[in-house]
């Protein structure tokens, strides 16, 4: 006699899971074999030059239009088979942001939330002005709104039924620098709770908002990983010196790791080495030995519109 085995599947931690997922336009691929996996409270930055396939991407997440091939899951649904329970958890701001300009914004947040069905519309509507910053335009008719402000409406209507994943196509586009701040620490407030995934062109949001950062560039993965490793990429390890006796480049050359040297200045230089591993301590103690004064020494970070461009630029 045998004992029975029960196997409990526990619960994944991924809110996006995307596996080998294509899509076709006529002989175009616009997505070729892109995976990649989102867990739970996360907020990913998803880049990419124009063209690269981020919004058709996000319209697949959405299940706006199917991919060609692979798989989509967003909290353990299928965007394919069980398309409505997927969209009943997600929030979707698209790129070029769909609104009835005619309604006025209570209007309109009430109309999104009635087709959520959701309980107290009223109080969760104020609830939404209030957090996105509409309060003094709320009285008005979208079509009169700034660019800005529609962008707001927006977002409150991607949040209106509290998802549980968010997908933000360009969501700061049109803001001013005010409201760029204001939409950023929303963004971050959300992340608390939430798994969001949003495209940007601004590199300064993705060091100040992600985690991570995922690249795409002719409807391939280029790269996958955290903005602090991605800002590793590429170049190496620099420091920035300041010296009191004008030297050559070849005394820098000769320490182990340096892999480039740039003068910046008759006593100011610019060293690159193999960033595998801090080259400081060699810098000073070459200094020392030689009987030549540091004045002043700090490392310099790798850009990511510098990493961006040369991870998108390659052919």
């Amino acid at each position: 006699m045998y004992a029975s085995v029960t196997f409990v599947l526990l619960p994944s931690n991924m809110s996006i899971i995307v596996k080998n997922v294509c899509k076709q336009y006529g002989s175009q691929w616009a997505l070729d074999d892109v995976s990649f996996e989102i867990p739970k409270g996360q907020i990913v930055g998803f880049l990419g030059p124009n063209g690269a396939g981020k919004s058709t991407m996000m319209k697949i997440i959405t299940s706006f239009i199917p991919a060609t091939k692979g798989v989509v899951e967003v909290n353990g649904f299928d965007v394919t088979t069980k398309s409505m329970e997927a969209r009943r958890i997600i929030g979707y701001l698209p790129e070029h942001n769909p609104l009835y300009l005619e309604m006025y914004v209570r209007e309109y947040l009430t109309f999104m939330a009635g087709i959520y069905k959701m309980d107290q519309v009223k109080s969760r509507v104020e609830n939404m002005i209030e957090r996105v910053g509409l309060g003094i335009e709320a009285h008005k008719k979208i079509g009169t709104l700034s660019k800005g402000y529609r962008q707001r409406v927006g977002l409150a209507q991607a949040l209106i039924h509290d998802p549980q994943v968010l997908i933000l196509d360009e969501p700061t586009s049109g803001l001013d620098p005010n409201q760029l701040i204001e939409i950023r620490s929303l963004i971050q407030d959300m992340g608390k709770e939430k798994t969001v995934m949003f495209s940007t062109h601004i590199m300064q949001e993705v060091e100040a908002i992600c985690s991570r950062a995922i690249i795409i560039n002719k409807g391939k993965l280029i790269t996958d990983q955290s903005t602090s490793e991605l800002k590793k990429w590429g170049s190496g390890s620099i420091v920035l010196v300041e010296v009191g006796d004008e030297i050559s480049s070849g005394f820098w050359k000769s320490i182990d790791g340096v892999i480039a040297v740039k003068m910046l200045a008759p006593k100011q230089w610019e060293i690159t080495s193999d960033g595998l591993r801090d080259i400081r301590r060699d810098i000073s103690d070459k200094l020392s030995k030689a009987g030549l004064v540091l004045l002043a020494m700090s490392t310099k970070e790798n850009r990511l519109e510098d990493i961006f461009k040369d991870l998108t630029q390659k052919k």
